[in-house]
């Protein structure tokens, strides 16, 4: 068995790449792992790419990377630094750049939540291409990382396609990264 090469220890639920379905992968499938970031592992299996969720990664015999997250600030709130490194660990299962660099994030903000509820994040992002299946598993992920870090009490991420994304919007570090400049 190659070290990409993985027999599942148990059965897992996947989202199928490109079209966002849920799936079950059974105990004992055969998968070849492609691409491991952001805590989540895309895999080819014999039908298809998937994503298993970083908490999964058991199943694949791999760690579960544990997310280090900064401090909440003295008065209680998330740091806006810590929320966009946690954007910055997610990423489109097919591109290996995360979505901050991908110029997928357009905005990102803190509201402080009536009665000490805590604060809310709210993130407005896009997607490279309007008919992704993959955009509703790319925006929970968002939000699950967002979540956790100090502070934060919720967290909403929505996905808009004004303006049109466009490659001009990727950082100059994801355009390195994709060899574009």
């Amino acid at each position: 068995m190659s070290s990409k090469e993985r027999i599942l220890s148990r059965e897992v639920e996947a989202i199928q790449i490109p079209s966002g379905d849920k799936i079950l992968l059974a105990a004992g499938s055969r998968v070849f792992i492609t691409q491991t970031l952001g805590g989540s592992f895309t895999v080819m299996t014999d039908a298809s790419l998937v994503r298993i969720d970083g908490k999964n990664a058991d199943a694949l015999g791999e760690k579960n990377a544990e997310a280090s997250v900064a401090p909440a600030l003295a008065d209680g709130a998330p740091d806006s630094t810590a929320v966009w490194d946690q954007l910055k660990k997610v990423f489109d299962p097919e591109i290996p750049v995360n979505i901050v660099d991908l110029g997928l994030v357009y905005s990102m903000d803190v509201e402080k939540l009536a009665d000490d509820q805590g604060h809310k994040v709210n993130v407005s992002m896009t997607l490279t291409a309007p008919g992704c299946g993959m955009g509703p598993a790319i925006a929970e992920d968002a939000k699950n990382k967002i979540l956790l870090v100090p502070g934060v009490s919720a967290a909403e991420v929505r996905i808009t396609w004004e303006p049109s994304w466009n490659q001009q919007m990727i950082s100059e570090d994801g355009k390195m990264q994709l060899g574009l400049i």
